[in-house]
């Protein structure tokens, strides 16, 4: 098997960036301001309902504007508290854009791959100033030679509007040369599929693929990503 690709596209969150400690944190700092002490109960409820607001999100079936003002209003109302939406949003948005938590290894991935003449990039659905702020505060941000968020492309993954706005950005950009890696099937092999772009579905947990995404490849570690680009 020969590989042979150029550009590198990484998407953050699970792959590259810590998201599950970054939201803990973030969302304790939140909670506690909020005078909250049964910070657990309120974990339990938020967690998997963004997590299905995001895939809402995905699907095309709500804005994002919607998203992100009402989540916290949603979780506060589920408990009988009536909140301002908005407000608690923009909070959150400062604690969450200050963790910039990464997995081990990933700078140490980064750093071969770039060494070995990759051209890295970030591929990323989510909103700006989080994701910039996460970036900045994290060990990897000087490898990527450009980020991409969807909240300024003005399209999220798994569209290829995403993929196409992209590639207007990259100089000589040639999508057979291209390679996207991430854990979202739903959004990262998708995406990859509905753009024309190989991918590699990056799968620690060993999940079983029940979507109708194809990866070209799959890897359940850094160090099989490595021996992949190096065949």
């Amino acid at each position: 098997m020969t590989v042979s690709y150029k550009y590198l596209l990484f998407d953050l969150d699970h792959t590259l960036l810590d998201f599950d400690a970054a939201e803990d944190i973030a969302l304790t700092q939140l909670l506690k301001e909020q005078g909250v002490s049964e910070i657990q109960a309120y974990k339990d409820f938020y967690i998997p309902m963004n997590k299905g607001l995001w895939r809402d999100l995905e699907q095309g079936k709500i804005r994002k504007k919607d998203l992100v003002n009402s989540r916290f209003a949603r979780l506060f109302a589920h408990f009988g508290i009536e909140k301002d939406g908005v407000e608690l949003a923009e909070r959150y948005q400062d604690f969450l854009s200050c963790q910039g938590q990464t997995y081990p290894g990933a700078s140490n991935l980064l750093a071969i791959l770039k060494e070995q003449g990759y051209e890295l990039f970030a591929a990323t659905n989510g909103i700006a100033t989080i994701q910039k702020g996460r970036i900045a505060n994290s060990d990897i941000s000087s490898y990527f030679k450009q980020l991409f968020i969807s909240e300024e492309l003005g399209s999220q993954k798994p569209h290829p509007l995403f993929y196409e706005r992209l590639a207007m950005c990259i100089p000589d950009f040639d999508k057979s040369s291209a390679l996207m890696i991430g854990d979202s099937l739903t959004a990262d092999i998708a995406g990859g599929n509905q753009a024309g772009i190989d991918s590699v579905w990056y799968n620690p947990n060993h999940l079983h693929n029940t979507s109708q995404a194809l990866p070209t490849y799959q890897v359940a570690s850094y160090d099989e990503l490595l021996k992949l680009l190096a065949s």
